[in-house]
């Protein structure tokens, strides 16, 4: 029964393919895919009966179909029935659970975020507590990737987690209901500064609620006072639904401009999206800022406002992805997410970074991806390829190598728990920065941190090589001098990058004392970028940037 249950997965999705293929005015794709089919088959057949070694037939098929895919773009998967709940959340935002997200934090399975409002946070649940146990089966960094499928489940089911916190001093268990988890798409928003007619928005996804999310906000946010202007933030936003991204389009745009163009295989494909309704805000600053974790729907999002010069575009250079997937449906509660078209922002720009088609020998066709000017409403020039390229470039990242080390190794993220739990009873707005930075360098000793530079790993490689083709005991030496003055210079990089390694210390405490909210809040005190925006609003400088027909 389970060989001819995947004899009929394998069937149906090869008749999909065949149906997806299929297009007017190749007289021979008909016979080609319907001889490929049918040798498809036989080899599978042959295999499964007769090869040396018993065959998982589901496997073997799975393995097939991934394997066609691979030659595709990665964007293009099979989602099997253990997979399900990602249909959900893809399309939805949201999945049976009890709200954490889980991480890897040095070799412990970590809650690194609470949900409001469900049974995790309800119960008691923190973040920077380790998983031990789920569902009565030990965790650990070896199968962190099946504790997901252990915790989430159908809403109204119960699960025990058994986790411990304090630096391992307490163990406790915990038996949590399931519930539908909603994944906000609008994680933060408020007037910011709070003494301003500005507001600050963060929308991290566009799952289906995304629009009515926005809608809501800017409704409540109305009732408080004016808004004069917006800094809509996208960074690190992957995307998400299209037509979401249409409906957020519609609360800035006026009505009847086009926000983005969808072209498949043939002409007939076309489609365009217009925003159809007046805007909730349509006249006020607005600037949205992006940077390389900004794709897919963001771009969409991004492009329309930066064609029809509705805002400032601030940050970095997004990610490149102008492609758009339909999740089909097969039988087996298995779908078929397939890229089926490529988008276009109003001025007729691709913003797809990676040309797909010249991968392997399966493309015999598609369209070069080239870098070519376009135009905005104002004739401002902007460019096809590569993503959306800010109007105004400002650059926000980590510039310590030491400070890169410590977050990936999460000793910040130790750190706070250790805080924390030692000093529970201080207010976070009474925290001294110097006793943080402090008691954060003990406990790097504590730990018995040591950094080495990327640098000096480099050196070792060179002595190494330099000692076994025995290139001389002098330039050894010489090397060896080098390699300890830059571990001093690594001892003494910690201080340099003082000011950085604070904020990331401030940011990781304010979780522990004020939750998501207050950690967002103490993130925005030091966002470069965001006072960037703020400045841009207040000057001249906003108009010009937008330019004009008229110059």
């Amino acid at each position: 029964m389970k060989y001819l249950k995947w004899q009929r997965i394998l069937f149906s999705f090869l008749v999909l393919i065949f149906f997806c293929g299929f297009f007017p005015g190749n007289d021979d794709i008909y016979f080609e895919i319907s001889r490929n089919i049918d040798l498809f088959g036989k080899v599978y057949k042959e295999i499964s009966f007769n090869y040396v070694d018993e065959i998982d037939p589901k496997e073997f098929i799975q393995a097939g179909i991934t394997g066609m895919l691979k030659t595709l773009d990665p964007y293009t998967i099979f989602i099997d029935e253990n997979r399900k709940d990602e249909i959900d959340l893809i399309t939805n935002g949201k999945y049976g659970g009890v709200g954490i997200s889980i991480g890897v934090r040095g070799d412990n399975v970590t809650i690194i975020e609470i949900l409001d409002g469900y049974s995790a946070q309800r119960q008691g649940l923190r973040i920077g507590d380790v998983l031990i146990e789920a569902g009565g089966k030990k965790v650990s960094s070896q199968n962190v990737d099946d504790v997901s499928s252990l915790v989430k489940g159908e809403p109204g089911t119960m699960v025990k987690l058994k986790i411990v916190r304090n630096e391992n001093k307490d163990t406790i268990d915990f038996n949590l209901v399931r519930e539908e988890v909603i994944i906000k798409n609008l994680t933060f928003y408020g007037f910011y500064p709070e003494n301003t007619s500005n507001v600050y928005i963060k929308l991290s996804n566009f799952s289906r609620s995304a629009g009515d999310e926005l809608k809501k906000a800017l409704k409540e946010l109305r009732s408080q006072k004016e808004i004069k202007s917006i800094i809509l933030d996208l960074r690190g936003n992957p995307g998400g639904l299209l037509d979401v991204a249409v409906d957020i389009c519609d609360k800035f745009l006026n009505k009847e401009l086009l926000i983005v163009t969808t072209r498949g295989r043939d002409d007939a494909s076309e489609k365009k999206y217009y925003s159809v309704q007046e805007p909730m805000f349509g006249d006020g600053k607005l600037v949205v800022l992006v940077n390389e974790g900004s794709a897919s729907a963001s771009e969409i999002l991004a492009g329309a406002i930066q064609d029809h010069d509705r805002g400032i575009i601030l940050g970095t250079k997004t990610f490149g992805k102008g492609l758009v997937q339909t999740i089909t449906p097969l039988n087996f509660n298995t779908s078929l997410k397939i890229t089926t078209a490529k988008y276009y922002t109003p001025s007729g720009r691709s913003i797809q970074k990676i040309d797909y088609s010249k991968k392997n020998k399966v493309f015999t066709g598609g369209d070069s991806i080239t870098t070519s000017k376009f135009l905005t409403d104002n004739e401002r020039t902007v460019f096809s390829g590569g993503g959306i390229t800010p109007d105004s470039i400002v650059n926000f990242e980590i510039e310590g190598e030491i400070t890169r080390d410590l977050l990936a190794k999460g000793l910040f993220f130790q750190f706070a728990d250790h805080f924390y739990y030692a000093n529970s009873a201080i207010k976070f707005n009474d925290l001294n920065d110097e006793k943080l930075y402090n008691e954060f360098k003990n406990y790097l000793v504590q730990q018995k941190y040591t950094y080495h530079s990327e640098s000096e790993h480099e050196l070792d490689k060179l002595i190494k090589e330099v000692d076994k083709k025995k290139l001389g005991d002098n330039l050894s030496s010489d090397l060896k001098k080098i390699k300890t003055q830059f571990e001093m210079l690594g001892i003494n990089e910690l201080s340099t990058f003082k000011a950085e390694v604070i904020r990331e210390i401030r940011e990781e405490v304010a979780s522990r004392y004020l939750g998501s909210e207050g950690r967002a809040r103490e993130f925005l005190n030091n966002d470069k970028q965001l006072k960037a925006a703020l400045d841009l609003i207040s000057t001249s400088n906003y108009q010009k940037l937008l330019g004009s027909k008229n110059n």
